[in-house]
């Protein structure tokens, strides 16, 4: 399948903003408590999100019948996502939990099979072999070091594995309104339930926020709450599984990258190798195979 220019142009927009936004996310849990960090940042992207759909005109109503599946695709897509990430942000390196996020089309391959009727190919079994290889060697660092988060490795793949299934599901809604408007209501059902969560767990540690605390807190909510996140479910949505996640492909090499340079993170050779592998196996289960000759 051919993208269009505006396609190809929001796979860069939203690939360069997420892989840039774990370092951000990482500043931003250092100087403010995580859940707390994100309700904030989701609150205010909502007016953002909600100024975008005034403009071109995107209703905001949702049928009554469809608030039961609105509900189960906000828990799978946003909210179990944005509270075990971040949560997992706050304990790993920022590269780190990029890598371990970003197996998520590996679990949405394995998904695929098992409940989707998706077909594997050996090419894709290998992909899945390898990222296990990755995750595994993350896993066994965290496990030999004193000051290793293991728990904090198994919810980002939980969310990874969570945000897959969301995927899955937004491919296959019956819900016939607009996509943003669908990322309006999800965003705001994500919010309400981390603000819950924030104020039954945190509010003891609520202090004023900072200068980095807001400039990471600005740059979720415009650019990640605000733009790409909706953008995300309008590529999720409307094109084949291939051509909505080849962005994922460079999301956690960015993230790596940018968070030893900007935070100065100490790569390991586990590090080093676990990307590679991930590279390797998202390439392997993403790339178009060959087509038989008509």
């Amino acid at each position: 399948m051919q993208l269009t220019r505006q396609q190809l142009l929001l796979l860069a927009f939203l690939t360069l903003i997420w892989g840039l936004n774990w370092p951000v996310m990482k500043l931003g849990v250092t100087h403010f408590p995580p859940l707390s960090f994100r309700a904030l940042s989701i609150w205010l992207g909502l007016p953002v999100l909600g100024g975008v759909m005034l403009a071109l005109k995107t209703p905001f109503f949702v049928p009554r019948h469809s608030y039961r599946e609105l509900f189960w695709l906000s828990l799978t897509n946003m909210v179990l996502w944005n509270v075990l990430i971040i949560l997992a942000v706050s304990h790993l390196s920022s590269g780190r939990a990029a890598i371990l996020a970003y197996t998520m089309p590996i679990f949405s391959a394995l998904l695929g099979a098992w409940f989707f009727g998706a077909r594997m190919n050996p090419r894709n079994w290998l992909g899945v072999a390898a990222a296990a290889l990755g995750v595994g060697l993350l896993l066994w660092y965290e496990l030999t070091h004193l000051s290793g988060r293991p728990l904090a490795v198994l919810g980002a793949l939980v969310a990874a594995a969570l945000w897959a299934l969301g995927t899955q599901q937004l491919r296959r809604t019956r819900i016939g309104v607009a996509t943003l408007t669908l990322s309006f209501w999800m965003t705001v059902l994500t919010a309400v339930v981390l603000s819950v969560l924030a104020v039954a767990l945190e509010r003891p540690q609520w202090k004023a926020p900072g200068p980095a605390a807001w400039a990471a807190i600005g740059y979720n909510a415009v650019l990640v709450f605000g733009f790409t996140q909706a953008a995300w479910m309008t590529l999720a949505r409307g094109l084949p599984p291939i051509a909505s996640t080849l962005s994922v492909m460079m999301i956690p090499v960015i993230g790596v990258f940018s968070g030893a340079l900007a935070l100065g993170e100490v790569l390991h050779w586990q590090d080093w190798t676990a990307v590679a592998l991930m590279v390797v196996a998202i390439a392997s289960v993403l790339a178009p195979g060959r087509t038989a000759a008509t």
